[in-house]
């Protein structure tokens, strides 16, 4: 018996829509980064590309549990003198809520180029209105 491995250029790829509103964050991007890489998928292969595209709407709306809304610390340096920046979850979702899904699914998925080219598949949209209506996604019903 010879051991399956799926092909990049074989895999079927569908698209998802996952209504982040009122939903904690952790279990969305949870959700997303296992729909990203495919591990839902029968065919699922550690070292190849076999996930689908993921939107994720309503990214303002999302939800974090106990104090993270003004503990939790997003920091980042630029290299440069005076280039440490930080800010906290109240302050990113009123500048851009869509990066906070958007890290926390990156963290998610691996750190290599596997994962930079699965990451490009999840769209993130701050409203309940998205441009991908001719993909015809299927909304995910609910997250556990």
């Amino acid at each position: 018996m010879k051991t399956f491995s799926a092909k990049a250029n074989e895999v079927d790829r569908k698209w998802w829509v996952i209504d982040a509103e009122n939903q904690v964050l952790g279990r969305v991007a949870a959700k997303a980064a296992n729909l990203i890489r495919g591990k839902e998928k029968p065919i699922f292969t550690p070292h190849v590309d076999t996930g689908d595209f993921v939107i994720v709407i309503n990214a303002e709306k999302v939800r974090v549990t106990g104090k993270k809304e003004t503990d939790k610390i997003y920091t980042s340096f630029s290299g440069y003198v005076g280039g440490h920046h930080s800010e906290s979850v109240r302050q990113r979702r009123e500048r851009r809520p869509e990066l906070l899904v958007e890290r926390a699914v990156r963290g998610m998925i691996p750190h290599n180029r596997l994962g930079r080219a699965q990451f490009g598949k999840l769209k993130v949209y701050k409203g309940s209105e998205h441009p991908h209506a001719a993909q015809q996604p299927t909304p995910i019903a609910e997250i556990r």
